[in-house]
């Protein structure tokens, strides 16, 4: 008897959001089965693997920038998405289409039987099934969760990139940083290297890397970000020139690592990106790993032009700049209020919404000091947190309660900041993914 299978992307993320009773269900065990009954070959092509609390979607995001600026083919895998499921799965930067989806489900589906699968794992199998038959020269792939039970590691990486430890998903990965470094160490394969960019790893993330021999690099000791002074410093005939270039370009920075054959290395007067620069110094490393020349030039061209959905996203509505940013945990939160910080505005009006399950205090302590006009909303998901749970936290933060703001949604709070923001002013929106992807579906409707 034939199976009929949905006939639209819809219909099929339906049906895979019910196939297992949880959302989250950590384990190698049902996906490799499946996966053992798939095309799902990756050995053509070269496998980054990007986990870490806080940070994978830029490292991925200014890789991909890069390899492409350079000439070479590169798929990727990300999670969540915003607005279109498509968002995870992109070859060459384009969102994979909703028939290859549905083709990559159904195959994903017959080869199963009677073994379930959770929503991401579908999504994990699909970008495998994908990226086979597309063959890029560079596959990257972000975990979703964790790092040694996540579906992400069923592949073998050449390079693992652990962006930061920090306290988040408790329940899953344990209730410490090591604990968690533990966990997201899993990612790390012998004989491969694996850079980390916490400048503090937990000793459990170390120990795991010389259980497996593999060839640990960690920010600020092995490579690292720094000011200008570097090349500024370097005794070679157009100094001057590059003096006066650093001068015009404050906003620069050079970096500092080592090729794969472990010789020094510097790039002097990078562009700044958009996106952390302690994660641009990771992703600067990772390229000394691979089989390809990567020329400066590319470098230099996939900084500028690597730009993120939420993460410090820039949107100009009704003239009034707005910066859109899912900082929904208290590493995070911390970036967020430092980049405020650093720029200039009258006011900053906060946007926010949070899922109950977070680190809710700490993130809004964190953002006190950058924010002027709070208006906390009701998140309508399951995990949501509601506006009066919010505004009763800040309350305890000593919030001026005329600064606080209730709402029931973020089309609501959209509507009154835009009535009572002033030149000048900013308007920020953050929070939880869910926040961000409401705001996204509202400032297009509103601008």
């Amino acid at each position: 008897m034939s199976t009929t299978y949905p006939a639209t992307l819809a219909d099929w993320l339906a049906r895979i959001e019910a196939c297992h009773p949880n959302e989250i269900d950590l384990g190698l065990e049902r996906i490799g089965r499946v996966a053992a009954r798939l095309p799902a070959d990756l050995s053509g092509s070269i496998k980054i693997v990007v986990g870490g609390t806080n940070g994978k979607g830029s490292t991925t995001t200014m890789l991909d920038q890069i390899l492409r600026q350079a000439g070479l083919s590169c798929a990727t895998f990300t999670s969540p998405h915003f607005l279109r499921y498509n968002e995870r799965i992109c070859i060459d930067g384009e969102e994979v289409s909703d028939q290859a989806l549905c083709d990559a489900f159904a195959a994903i589906e017959q080869a199963r039987g009677d073994i379930s699968l959770t929503y991401f794992e579908y999504g994990a199998l699909a970008a495998l099934v994908l990226f086979t038959a597309a063959k890029p020269d560079v596959v990257i792939l972000e975990v979703g969760l964790g790092g040694r039970l996540d579906a992400v590691n069923l592949v073998d990486a050449d390079i693992s990139i652990v962006t930061t430890i920090a306290l988040d998903h408790t329940d899953w990965l344990g209730p410490d940083r090591e604990s968690i470094g533990r966990e997201k160490a899993g990612i790390f394969r012998a004989g491969k290297p694996a850079l980390c960019g916490d400048i503090d790893p937990p000793e459990s993330l170390l120990q795991v890397a010389r259980d497996l021999g593999a060839r640990l690099l960690v920010r600020q000791k092995d490579y690292s970000a720094c000011s200008n002074s570097v090349c500024s410093n370097n005794a070679q005939a157009d100094s001057d020139l590059a003096r006066s270039d650093h001068a015009k370009s404050a906003q620069n920075w050079d970096w500092q690592g080592v090729s794969s054959s472990g010789e020094p290395l510097t790039l002097c007067d990078l562009p700044k990106p958009a996106l952390p620069i302690e994660n641009a110094a990771s992703v600067l490393q990772a390229i000394q790993f691979l089989p390809f020349t990567i020329s400066e030039a590319a470098i230099r061209k996939g900084l500028e032009s690597a730009q993120m959905t939420g993460r410090m996203q820039r949107l100009d509505v009704q003239g009034i700049p707005f910066i859109l940013d899912v900082a929904h945990n208290p590493e995070a939160a911390a970036y967020l209020a430092e980049r405020l910080g650093s720029e200039d505005a009258t006011r900053t009006h906060l946007i926010i919404g949070m899922l109950a399950d977070k680190d809710i205090d700490q993130v809004l302590a964190l953002l006190q000091s950058a924010v002027c006009e709070w208006y906390p909303i009701t998140l309508d998901v399951g995990r949501g947190a509601r506006s009066e749970d919010l505004a009763k936290r800040l309350s305890r933060l000593q919030v001026n309660a005329a600064s606080i703001h209730e709402h029931g949604s973020v089309e609501s709070a959209v509507q009154k900041v835009l009535e009572r923001v002033q030149k000048g002013d900013r308007v920020v929106i953050a929070g939880s993914f869910f926040t961000v992807a409401d705001a996204l579906k509202t400032l297009k409707w509103t601008s």
